[in-house]
């Protein structure tokens, strides 16, 4: 399926997240109606050494789709090899990350590194696109700093180069995560530009995202961190843009957290599922009463199956009990979305 097509029947994207947005999440959210759904950062370099850990991060299923595969890299020739394997796996789009912050990404010339060197990014954008035949996307920031936010130049060089959409991160590199998401100027960019564009960035309710997609005038919202805090905000976010009522005010987080627990076995190691599973269950548990000390408690259970005992415990106690704001929570501030 086509990503672009996606979006006239679902607007609400799964943003891609490091650590996060695995094949075990990407099927969960799927089923509570994410629309697009993108994996996590894949090193192009990584593909080219066949780097076992990275073709895994690579991996998903029927249901996931239309998938993306997200790639990262300075090279063109590389990028564009990394590219064809994704085609050859059978993802619907590769998308190319133009808006990573970290550190050990940028210094390599990478991620939000490329939005300095325009002119290397087109001849990125040029050899990918000339390597697949399936879609490719982009992902940027508004710029690499308040002095240099080019993100509409960046937009006309996708265009130019038949990218498929730019998704568009509210925030310059040197912001990081810090301060808020530009929304005005991403609405600004898409005035402009000629290609479809998606917002990012500090979407955390349904009712936000709604308004952020109105008010910007984009042809789609991705949600990160939104979603970590609030599973099931793509469904009632997608309620609301249909005009129906939201689907149920109770919520079953104990029959969801066990759902989720079912992907992460299904695809990790008994380690890593204790990772994942402490995870999600603090974050999921935000704003609700109880919290701080169910985390406290979760961090400190020595098994898998006392995880979700305490889970199971918790999340039995939250019925219709409507979820506080914790936005300014510097937790679910972290380097996602």
């Amino acid at each position: 399926m086509n990503p672009v097509e996606a979006l006239k029947t679902n607007p609400f994207v799964l943003a891609p997240m490091a650590g996060i947005t695995d094949h075990a999440f990407r099927t969960f959210m799927k089923k509570l109606d994410a629309s697009v759904v993108v994996t996590e950062l894949v090193s192009a370099s990584g593909i080219e050494y066949k780097s076992e850990r990275t073709l895994k991060l690579m991996s998903f299923d029927e249901s996931q789709r239309p998938i993306g595969i997200q790639l990262f890299g300075e090279e063109p020739e590389i990028l564009a090899r990394a590219a064809k394997v994704a085609e050859a796996d059978g993802c619907d789009f590769v998308d190319l990350n133009f808006g990573c912050p970290v550190p050990k990404v940028v210094k390599k010339g990478a991620g939000s590194a490329m939005l300095k060197d325009p002119v290397q990014l087109q001849k990125v954008l040029a050899a990918v696109k000339g390597a697949v035949n399936i879609p490719v996307t982009i992902k940027i920031r508004t710029g690499w700093d308040s002095n240099s936010r080019n993100a509409s130049e960046i937009c006309n060089i996708a265009y130019n180069e038949g990218i498929s959409w730019v998704a568009i991160h509210g925030r310059t590199r040197n912001q990081a995560y810090s301060g808020f998401a530009d929304w005005d100027f991403i609405a600004e960019v898409k005035s402009k530009a000629k290609l479809p564009i998606i917002g990012n960035g500090d979407i955390l309710t349904p009712k936000q995202a709604i308004l952020r997609l109105e008010q910007s005038g984009c042809d789609g919202v991705m949600i990160g961190r939104g979603c970590l805090k609030n599973p099931f905000i793509f469904m009632d976010a997608l309620s609301l843009w249909r005009g129906e009522p939201v689907k149920d005010v109770s919520r079953d987080y104990v029959s969801l957290f066990n759902s989720l627990k079912h992907e992460i076995v299904a695809h990790c190691d008994e380690h890593i599922t204790g990772i994942q599973l402490r995870k999600f269950a603090a974050w999921f548990s935000t704003g609700y009463s109880g919290a701080a000390q169910f985390r406290k408690n979760l961090f400190q259970s020595k098994s898998n199956e006392e995880i979700m005992t305490l889970a199971d415990e918790f999340f039995s106690g939250i019925g219709s009990v409507e979820q506080a704001d914790t936005s300014s929570e510097e937790f679910l501030m972290g380097g996602h979305g």
